[in-house]
């Protein structure tokens, strides 16, 4: 079996916060995120056979106990995905995915596979303004992940999703709807970084944070990541 390889990244601290992973990127996504910051793995092709990732993954014993599958877009690969997710489980690895949720068939059979403990799930905008902004309709597919990740981490199958949400200046009041459609998950605030915007602050997403009245995470490229609870101090 062959899959698009994008990269490895051997030992990694911030795919999985408090984890030590390591890190394998899949190139190909249908999506064309203007701020996406991997752009060069939207497309592309190089293939490689399973079994050379699957050793990269071996290799990377001595310093991770954990693997995360990013991209591009992972699931866009579903069967060599799984694939590489049921062998890292094989060798003892705790699997992570960073998926946009476009292909919610493939994080349904992780999930009911048993194949994954960690979801982070990019919710990009509210419901109204999806298609348009991905450039392809994608928002039936988005909820239907979204769902799975509520029933797996309800039922306990799931041990932790995050749903992301990359903000921009002058998109804040889209917030609240965007954590609606989060429900209980965790939430993570992310700064948004493109050319020609100027970046929310720490300051400025705490501000955007504060009516939800619920505790988020707060990345940005100056301070990292912050845990902000509305009711008490930031956290770190």
């Amino acid at each position: 079996m062959y899959v698009n390889f994008g990269g490895f990244v051997s030992f990694s601290t911030v795919d999985w916060r408090g984890r030590a992973a390591c890190t394998v990127f899949l190139r190909g996504c249908p999506a064309r995120c203007f701020y996406c910051h991997n752009v060069d793995l939207q497309g592309g092709e190089d293939l490689r056979d399973t079994d050379e990732v699957i050793d990269l993954i071996r290799g990377s014993r001595t310093v991770a106990g954990a693997v995360v599958f990013s991209g591009g877009e992972p699931t866009l690969q579903g069967p060599a995905l799984l694939h590489l997710a049921a062998a890292a489980r094989a060798m003892g690895f705790s699997v992570g995915l960073h998926t946009n949720g476009m292909f919610p068939r493939v994080v349904e059979a992780l999930l009911e596979g048993h194949l994954v403990d960690m979801v982070a799930l990019d919710l990009k905008t509210t419901w109204e303004r999806y298609d348009d902004l991905l450039g392809v309709a994608a928002v039936d597919a988005v909820k239907q992940s979204l769902s799975a990740c509520r029933r797996a981490k309800a039922d306990g199958s799931l041990g932790t999703c995050q749903v992301v949400v990359t903000l921009f200046r002058g998109r804040e009041d889209d917030l609240p709807s965007i954590a609606e459609a989060a429900g209980g998950l965790d939430l993570v605030l992310q700064q948004g970084v493109a050319a020609g915007f100027v970046p929310l602050t720490r300051q400025e997403l705490e501000a955007a944070a504060a009516p939800l009245r619920r505790s988020v995470l707060i990345r940005t490229r100056e301070d990292g990541e912050v845990g902000y609870d509305p009711e008490q101090k930031p956290f770190r």
